[in-house]
């Protein structure tokens, strides 16, 4: 069964929809054919198993940032800090309305196994919360690519 593709157009609507809605208690995976994984809504899987996302909320203090720059600088010492145990370390600041994230992607090897992960850094009251996505690096799965635009445009 093709899998539809999510518009630039449709993203932002779903993002404008996803804030305006407030936070949820769990992840909400807007993708045909994703399931929480053994009832857990904030571990959630593409139908063949080829893509995961996972939500955590961390105990870790982490600041709200409010400016592009803040994330930038947070950014950059984090790309630094991966840099050292992960390879092809890309970070930026992300905009959530009108706060900021950061979003980071690297490369993880595992059991001989390289996979590509999406990782979004966001404060959730003054609280570390992220959306990590993964799928193995050399799967040309179209998974990946909703995957990777729902963390960087809708995860919230």
């Amino acid at each position: 069964m093709p899998r539809a593709r999510l518009s630039p157009a449709t993203l932002l609507i779903l993002s404008v929809l996803t804030l305006s809605l407030g936070r949820a208690p769990a992840l909400i995976v807007p993708m045909t054919g994703w399931t929480p994984q053994n009832g857990d809504a904030n571990y959630w899987a593409d139908a063949r198993g080829e893509c995961v996302l996972r939500e955590e909320r961390h105990g870790q203090a982490f600041p709200t940032f409010t400016s592009p720059d803040e994330a930038r600088s947070f950014a950059l010492k984090l790309q630094s800090s991966l840099g050292r145990t992960v390879s092809n370390v890309v970070t930026q600041p992300v905009d959530r309305a009108g706060s900021w994230g950061v979003l980071a992607a690297y490369d993880y090897q595992q059991s001989g196994v390289k996979y590509r992960v999406s990782q979004l850094f966001l404060s959730d009251s003054g609280v570390l919360r992220t959306v990590t996505g993964s799928s193995a690096a050399l799967a040309a799965s179209g998974c990946a690519t909703d995957m990777r635009d729902f963390i960087r445009y809708l995860a919230n």
